[in-house]
């Protein structure tokens, strides 16, 4: 848990090892009984989640995604597909132990992947990228750090294996629209008053 704020470190992490493992669980009895179909809808309605306070940016299929019932979003998003087998996350907060780059990785990559087979994982100076299968589920997570590593803005995109086809477009053209915390001088003095 280091590094995170203890709202964030509940709502963001703990979905993500929370959600992933459980679909297949919760969803294996269907997907055994039926062939999962590629999802019906076209990606559309595209509508742009920003956070002023935060200042990430990200655009959503609408049409595709909805906000979870109960969340704070004073900390993040959780977007949930209608039929609930897909998921996209997305949360800002201070790194406040001041975690580098590499150490926060390992963390995720301990609490949130353990035992996922990793299939791209690219790290730069401020950003990495997570992404393979669990039980099932694919995931995506893109976390950057931002106001010279006092901000981390993360998001991750989760959904059945059966379905990549269909998501893993829609996941393209979220990764593109994706803009971290404010990197601007102005962005970084609020970094504190998260």
């Amino acid at each position: 848990r280091e590094g995170l704020s203890p709202l964030v470190y509940a709502m963001f992490l703990a979905t993500l090892a929370a959600s992933a493992p459980s679909m297949p669980a919760l969803h294996e009895g269907a997907a055994r009984a039926a062939p999962a179909r590629p999802h019906p809808l076209p990606a559309g309605d595209w509508q742009t989640l920003t956070h002023d306070r935060l200042g990430f940016k990200i655009d959503y299929p609408a049409n595709i995604f909805q906000p979870a019932d109960g969340q704070q979003p004073d900390a993040g998003h959780i977007l949930v597909s209608h039929d609930g087998r897909a998921k996209l996350l997305i949360a800002a907060f201070d790194n406040e132990t001041q975690a580098s780059l590499r150490d926060y990785r390992a963390h995720v990559l301990e609490t949130s992947y353990a035992g996922a087979d990793i299939d791209y994982a690219p790290v730069r100076q401020s950003w990495f990228v997570l992404s393979g299968t669990r039980n099932d589920t694919e995931f995506y997570e893109r976390v950057s750090f931002t106001c010279s590593g006092q901000r981390i803005t993360s998001w991750a995109m989760l959904y059945p294996h059966a379905q990549q086809d269909y998501y893993n477009p829609i996941l393209e053209m979220i990764a593109r629209s994706f803009r971290p915390s404010r990197m601007s001088d102005a962005g970084c003095r609020n970094a504190n008053q998260v």
